[in-house]
C-alpha cells in the first residue's frame, strides 16, 4: 500500500514508550509498500527527536539509529504548491504544516495516516481516506 505518512506515527516508532495500533498498522504497510511526506516531515522528526533527547526519553545514538532505519524505507517527498496548502489551512483551521500532509494526500490521492485528531478531522471532511 501506498500512503502519506504523518510524522506523528513516524516518531512512535522511536519512542520505546509509545504504542499505538495505528502506527504499528502503519509501519507493516511501509515495510512492503511506500509513503509520500511533506518536505516538512524530516524537519518535524529530527525536532521531535533533539527534543525527546533533551528530555532523556531518547539517546543521541538512538535517534541516528532510527533515522538511518526510517531512511531505509521508500519515503517519497510530495511538491504540493503553497496557496493550495494555505488554502486548506484557512479551511480546515490546521497548522500551515498539517496542511501540507492533506494536500499530499489529496494531490497524490492516498490515504493518510496520522494520529493528529485535527488532522484527522480534516482530513475526513475533505473525503481524504485514513490508514484504519
Amino acid at each position: 500500500m501506498r500512503f502519506v505518512l504523518d510524522a506523528s506515527i513516524a516518531i512512535t516508532w522511536a519512542m520505546r514508550d509509545e504504542d499505538h495500533p495505528l502506527a504499528d498498522l502503519a509501519f507493516l504497510e511501509l515495510q512492503s509498500g511506500s509513503a509520500i511526506v511533506p518536505s516538512i516531515f524530516w524537519y518535524e522528526v529530527w525536532n521531535i527527536l533533539v527534543l525527546n533527547e533533551r528530555r532523556n526519553r531518547i539517546l543521541p545514538d538512538d535517534s541516528a539509529q532510527f533515522l538511518h532505519d526510517l531512511e531505509q524505507f521508500s519515503i517519497g517527498l510530495d511538491f504540493s504548491r503553497g496557496s493550495h496548502i494555505m488554502d486548506l489551512s484557512r479551511k480546515y483551521k490546521l497548522s500551515v504544516y498539517d496542511a501540507a500532509y492533506l494536500a499530499a494526500a489529496q494531490s497524490n490521492r492516498l490515504p493518510l495516516a496520522t494520529l493528529d485528531k485535527p488532522l484527522e478531522a480534516a482530513a475526513l471532511a475533505a473525503g481524504v481516506p485514513l490508514v484504519a
